[in-house]
């Protein structure tokens, strides 16, 4: 299994040559201040997550969160956790939200609360898998709301895959305007770049 093991950026989780920030972060840091991923997205993480999502092999949550789990510093946990949330939509068409299955079983494990219903998806947007990665920050720009007064709390945001951080910076601006002082990121996998 591809697991992140290498030395890596501690905001975004991309790979750097002894751990320390990436040229990304030190140059336009995101609205998360720590990540944390079991994998990086390859194979064969990248087909079971795709089995997962699309081919509805939700067991694999289960392994998903348990390997996650693993990572995860104990003495630094959150207040909160928060699935990123898929359109009303897209979640019909779907059945579920992957990352709120991922966040429910963590939640329970590490005995933390889980929001499920404190953000939402504004705009149903294109798949941030079918664009350009320059084009994905643009995609998700104002697609978030954020209906919960989280006023120093530090929020841990939940998915499955981190590639260029767009979806999850676009959610941490709405957990950050309603007072989070904290936000963490925690994924399954993280996209690494060449």
């Amino acid at each position: 299994m591809p697991y992140m093991n290498m030395p890596h950026c501690p905001i975004c989780s991309q790979p750097t040559p002894q751990g320390e920030l990436c040229g990304h972060c030190l140059k336009k840091p995101p609205l998360f201040t720590r990540t944390v991923a079991a994998f990086t997205y390859s194979f064969p993480v990248d087909q079971l997550i795709q089995a997962m999502k699309y081919r509805e092999q939700l067991a694999l949550a289960q392994i998903f969160s348990e390997k996650l789990l693993q990572r995860i510093d104990k003495t630094k946990l959150p207040d909160y956790l928060i699935p990123l949330p898929l359109h009303p939509a897209k979640l019909k068409s779907r059945g579920f939200n992957q990352a709120q299955l991922i966040a429910a079983l963590l939640a329970k494990s590490l005995d933390l609360s889980l929001l499920t219903h404190a953000c939402h998806r504004l705009r149903d947007t294109p798949s941030q898998t079918s664009l350009p990665w320059k084009e994905r920050s643009k995609n998700v720009r104002g697609a978030f709301g954020c209906d919960v007064d989280l006023s120093g709390k530090h929020i841990a945001l939940v998915d499955d895959v981190l590639t260029t951080g767009a979806s999850l910076n676009a959610l941490a601006d709405v957990v950050k305007k309603q007072g989070a002082r904290e936000i963490s990121a925690w994924v399954v996998a993280r996209t690494v770049r060449d």
